[in-house]
């Protein structure tokens, strides 16, 4: 049995994880290839993109993929479609790993915005030094907010069009509270920029914005593609493709 994950997510690492030394089970994660020294799972790798729709169907067909796991970013919107459109041109079964989405808490100040650029629109009403979580890609909505100072936060340096008045943290998570907190102290935070991506690695700034009465504009998820059956963590991806296993033996860890 061929399973490949569409990878690049802590869940993908830890699903890759679950599987690896199963016997009888092939093992291929798949990378964007857009971090520049990202965190590799266990088993075999590859880097880069398959052609759209088409050429994953294609890859599909020709690697013999049994089992497609789209377990990408959130927000990684295309691939998810083109996950979609593959595997039923494919015939190959589909499962999306989705982490669960963030829920607000008593004494959070949020503020919803459908995109990038909507969240930049709010930013001049709710604070002048804006920590921008949101990841070196989609800069180029906020490089007009001269009046603005921010802290972007991201894995690799962002490329222009970004803000004129900024200051760069390369870091990746998971954070803990205290960094956060201390972070926003000593930046003088007043207002927080970050998508909806869910999962503990990131939520620690939630709660130190909370505490400190920061308000809070959270990017919405975009669309994705319906009738896709959905796991919200590894083990329950695991325990989906041990159901669709036909060569006798258990998934490591879906017993």
């Amino acid at each position: 049995m061929h399973v490949l994950i569409l990878g690049g997510t802590t869940e993908a690492r830890q699903l890759a994880g679950l599987l690896h030394g199963t016997p009888g089970l092939e093992l291929t994660s798949s990378l964007a290839g857009r971090v520049a020294s990202p965190r590799l799972p266990p088993g075999e790798v590859r880097v880069g993109g398959f052609g759209g729709a088409e050429g994953m169907a294609a890859w599909l067909r020709e690697q013999a993929v049994d089992v497609l796991i789209d377990a990408t970013h959130p927000f990684a919107g295309t691939i998810s479609f083109n996950a979609a459109s593959a595997a039923a041109t494919a015939h190959v079964p589909l499962l999306a790993l989705r982490r669960p989405g963030w829920v607000p808490a008593e004494g959070d100040d949020w503020h919803e915005a459908g995109a990038l650029e909507e969240a930049a629109r709010l930013l001049p009403d709710l604070g002048r030094r804006v920590f921008l979580t949101t990841g070196r890609m989609g800069l180029a909505a906020f490089a007009h907010l001269d009046d603005l100072w921010f802290l972007v936060r991201s894995v690799d340096a962002p490329k222009p069009p970004y803000p004129a008045r900024m200051e760069v943290l390369l870091d990746r998570g998971p954070f803990i509270l205290d960094g956060e907190r201390e972070l926003l102290r000593r930046h003088r935070i007043d207002v927080l920029v970050t998508k909806d991506s869910g999962g503990a690695a990131t939520a620690p700034k939630l709660t130190a914005a909370r505490e400190a009465g920061v308000p809070v504009v959270v990017v919405r998820r975009p669309r994705a593609p319906e009738g896709v059956p959905v796991a919200t963590d590894p083990e329950s991806a695991a325990r989906w493709i041990a159901g669709r296993s036909t060569w006798g033996a258990p998934v490591q860890g879906a017993p």
